[in-house]
């Protein structure tokens, strides 16, 4: 055998010879790690961010699963908001800690009417928010929604001008607990409970035409929603 001919292994078969040699922990023990780490964490943590903070060769997404199944029927539950995992009150213990609810700001009724459409429209420009609700919308309010981390910019639209989008945020989903958009009541079963208009859907007349005056936030207008 010729010695000085032999092939070096690279730099990544040495690594994973390296890595090799450490097996993973067992599942029960990934169980732990992920339940330490949803527990200590402020906000809903991604299956990325827990396989930086475990040991290699773990296995996130499964010790999750195991997690939720386990907690299943508990005072808290294990929920997934958007593509991230978080540990909750159980639904039907919330009003054991009502007294202890941070208190926020009331929205304004432009504010609460801007929101529903953007969520059930994203995304969604300014000028469509404005056709949907008939009225102008105040800067003033998309700025409330951004500081609450509620909407966010998305994708400019492949249309003339190339006009901002907007879409609700994980914050959004995880106040109401929502796992995604797709879980919020139908468009029928809010006009069915009087919440909604059946308005036109946006389109239907070019942007500040149609048989309505234009009106501002602040003016008289009807309610689309109930107090």
């Amino acid at each position: 055998m010729d010695l000085y001919n032999t092939p070096q292994p690279t730099d990544g078969e040495a690594e994973q010879k390296t890595e090799s040699l450490f097996e993973a922990p067992p599942m029960a023990e990934q169980e732990r790690m992920v339940e330490a780490v949803l527990f200590a964490s402020s906000s809903p943590v991604t299956v990325r961010d827990l396989m930086t903070r475990m040991p290699h060769g773990c296995e996130p997404l499964q010790a999750l699963e195991h997690l939720r199944s386990r907690y299943d029927g508990r005072g808290v539950r294990v929920v997934q908001v958007g593509d991230a995992w978080a540990i909750r009150t159980a639904p039907d213990l919330g009003f054991l800690l009502q007294k202890e609810t941070v208190e926020t700001k009331k929205l304004s009724r432009a504010a609460i009417e801007t929101l529903a459409i953007i969520a059930y429209h994203q995304p969604v420009t300014r000028a469509e928010i404005e056709e949907i609700r008939g009225v102008s919308v105040s800067r003033g309010t998309i700025d409330q929604l951004m500081e609450m981390e509620w909407i966010r910019l998305g994708r400019r639209k492949m249309t003339p001008g190339r006009p901002v989008t907007f879409v609700v945020t994980p914050n959004f989903l995880d106040h109401f607990g929502l796992e995604s958009a797709r879980d919020l009541p139908g468009l029928k079963e809010l006009r069915a409970a009087g919440l909604l208009e059946n308005r036109p859907p946006p389109g239907t007349f070019p942007i500040g035409q149609g048989d309505r005056e234009e009106i501002r936030d602040d003016q008289e207008q009807p309610e689309l929603f109930e107090d």
